[in-house]
């Protein structure tokens, strides 16, 4: 009996796992800006630390950065910037989507 709890244990913990990373996956939060040249979707974590959008068909995932206003995200190439309802994403601090307005902000 004990072998088989014993072998179990790895197929529990790997459920639990697969669980959590469905639940991170559920509690996103979707924006809608409309930038100058184009609208922009962005994915956010649950816990605010990570944004995932697409800029020039690559998928990019950036990562909660250091900002002394707003929220700031980067992956060392690309940057996205909020600051209440408007959005900049930079690239290589070049400006690639400038007047990103938020669509139906919460309120």
């Amino acid at each position: 009996m004990k072998k088989r709890l014993i072998a179990t244990i790895p197929f529990m913990l790997a459920g639990c796992s697969y669980y959590n990373s469905f639940v991170e996956r559920m509690q996103t939060d979707t924006l809608q800006y409309q930038c100058d040249d184009k609208p922009l979707t962005v994915t956010q974590n649950s816990q605010k630390t990570m944004v995932h959008f697409v800029y020039d068909n690559e998928n990019l995932s950036l990562t909660q950065g250091l900002s002394a206003s707003g929220a700031r995200y980067t992956d060392g190439v690309y940057v996205f910037w909020s600051k209440g309802d408007t959005a900049t994403v930079y690239r290589k601090d070049t400006v690639v989507l400038d007047n990103c307005q938020l669509q139906n902000p919460k309120r």
